[in-house]
């Protein structure tokens, strides 16, 4: 007999319904499976995250908006595959090192390997690193400011500013996963602090980033593969023995080449695949005033005279013959410089009214024949340019030359700190149409949003044309690129032009052929000892003059046939001395 208090099985059981009920819906939309369209999107997901193949580089997936060129994803795969995360990254001028450095350390982000990272740059470079980093590769970087900024897991500082205390011990006391250092041919003397300093950065990964691994001698490249590798060259007494005939030669260049290539990577222009712009070159040969003229044959003549009284001291002449080279600039370049000459000179000696007689001949000159050609040059252009010149005196003179023309004009020099820089490079971007650069401008800023320049006045050396050039002339530049080299006629530019564009073809050279000829010189002289040399040797004799400058265009015109060197094709176009187009063959 059940009593009220017991439960029918059958009858009073419950049930739970909630799958049934989920099974019912499920069919209802056709089916025991979730929405396709989720699924697809699931598998999409899923096939986002494979990994196919260790060597591909992962970080590309991450930058759909930025593509890198084929040479520079090549150099990234090869640092982290074959040469364990330290190398030199040794590309021509323009062809994207900073680029190449990014990628690996995105690639070492992605991949887990690196998480805290230090950057050491020129201070003013510092902001242009921090926003290519985080523009095209989403990479956080912060500009180093203040002591608490070292904490952020990637910095970007000058080596300058991380070297000195309290910062150094800051610095010296973390542990890197990666260090990069910009232009670090600067590291190329053990002596220096800033190679010492950098010998004590702790890392895991090390990249050097520089476009002339070697400068003068080749202790420099086994100072930065030391710093790098340390041993990878064996001890300084072994590499020289090894690879050394003398500090600019060196020996068994298929054996040195071999310990270089697990080290350094060094991209060049005229490599496949690699495409710029042309490069247009005009020579505009002035006239100087004759008042101008006369103050340039004074100078030449007083500066003869010091260097017969030397009995052909060289050493005590260089500084003389710069005098030569501002009069073909500026008055007022050359004016502080023979004031300060002056200060120098005994007050009793036979020098001082010689001295002062040529600053009374400045005081004559009320025009520069070259600025008011660059005026020129630039009205007609009506756009933006970039105007190189050596001098600071100059600089200024231009400042004032171009705001009395109401045209807007800023300057870039070294002494800028890096705000101030940054302000400039701003104001050209924006407002100004005018820069005007010393040889600060030529090294490290990107200005490819400008392709007119004008060179004020050329540096005797060759390869700092090339690094204002390559200001302009680079990887992102969509113009072509129109040089104007201001040229004084009767005067020693009328010669420098005549050696670096008829007789090296410097403006036809594919960048990077020029070191490699340039490293050739026998006899250990530089190009401009070896210039002042002539100037002073030919005693006022044009024609012994040009006889000597033709030589040395002879002998680097022949290093240059034995290495097989043409014009590039994307440099065809330039002017002779006169100022006559010639069009280069095509290959």
């Amino acid at each position: 007999m059940i009593t009220n208090h017991q439960l029918h099985p059958l009858v009073d059981l419950k049930f739970d319904r909630s799958w049934f009920d989920e099974l019912q819906l499920r069919l209802s939309r056709g089916g025991p499976w979730d929405d396709w369209t989720l699924y697809q999107l699931a598998m999409e997901a899923e096939a986002s995250k494979l990994v196919e193949s260790f060597e591909e580089l992962q970080c590309l997936r991450s930058l759909p908006e930025f593509e890198p060129m084929p040479h520079q994803i090549g150099t990234a795969s090869k640092v982290l595959h074959e040469m364990g995360g330290r190398a030199i990254l040794a590309d021509e001028v323009g062809l994207g090192k900073t680029i190449e450095a990014g990628l690996v350390l995105k690639e070492y982000l992605v991949r887990g390997l690196v998480k805290r990272a230090l950057i050491l740059v020129p201070a003013s470079l510092v902001l242009q690193w921090v926003r290519e980093l985080n523009q095209k590769f989403g990479i956080s970087a912060v500009a180093q400011r203040k002591a608490h900024t070292w904490g952020s897991d990637i910095v970007v500082a000058s080596i300058d500013t991380a070297k000195r205390e309290p910062h150094r011990e800051l610095v010296l006391g973390t542990d890197y996963d990666l260090i990069i250092i910009d232009e670090a041919h600067k590291l190329k003397n053990k002596k220096t602090t800033n190679y010492q300093f950098a010998t004590l950065l702790r890392k895991k990964y090390c990249l050097l980033l520089t476009a002339t691994p070697i400068q003068n001698d080749l202790d420099e490249l086994f100072n930065l593969i030391t710093l790098l590798k340390p041993g990878q060259l064996g001890g300084q007494s072994e590499f020289a023995a090894n690879f050394v005939v003398d500090k600019r030669l060196p020996k068994n260049e298929d054996q040195l080449q071999e310990a270089l290539s697990s080290v350094m990577i060094r991209n060049r222009r005229g490599d496949g695949g690699i495409h710029f712009t042309k490069r247009f070159v005009k020579n505009i040969p002035l006239q100087l005033s004759p008042e101008e003229k006369a103050l340039y044959d004074a100078v030449t003549g007083f500066v003869r005279e010091r260097y017969d009284e030397s009995g052909g001291d060289m050493t005590s002449m260089l500084s003389l013959v710069t005098l030569q080279r501002e009069v073909c600039s500026s008055r007022d370049a050359v004016f502080l410089t023979l004031v300060n000459l002056f200060k120098k000179t005994a007050e009793d000696s036979p020098l001082r009214p010689k001295i002062w007689a040529l600053v009374d001949k400045i005081k004559g000159i009320q025009a520069n024949t070259k600025a008011e050609k660059a005026m020129e040059l630039v009205k007609e252009m009506n756009e933006k340019v970039i105007i190189f010149t050596e001098y600071r005196a100059t600089q200024e003179y231009l400042l004032q030359f171009f705001r009395e023309q109401n045209m807007i004009a800023v300057p870039y020099r070294g002494g800028m700190n890096r705000g101030k820089k940054d302000w400039m490079m701003d104001l050209f971007r924006g407002r100004a149409q005018v820069l005007i650069a010393t040889e600060a401008g030529g090294e490290g800023i990107n200005l490819q949003f400008c392709h007119h320049m004008i060179n004020f006045d050329l540096p005797w050396n060759p390869m700092r044309v090339e690094q204002r050039i390559g200001r302009v002339h680079r990887l992102g530049q969509t113009e072509d690129v129109r040089i104007y080299n201001l040229c004084t006629l009767g005067t020693i530019e009328e010669h420098i032009v005549n050696l670096l564009h008829e007789k090296i073809n410097l403006f036809e050279l594919v960048i990077g052929q020029l070191d490699h000829i340039l490293e050739k010189l026998d006899g250990g002289e530089s190009i401009e000892q070896r210039l002042a040399k002539a100037l002073l040797e030919s005693g006022g004799d044009e024609r012994q003059l040009q006889q000597s400058i033709g030589q040395l265009g002879s002998t680097l015109s022949q290093a240059r046939n034995e290495m097989g060197y043409s014009p590039g094709p994307d440099l065809l176009i330039h002017t002779d001395k006169l100022g006559r187009t010639v069009e280069a063959p095509h290959e």
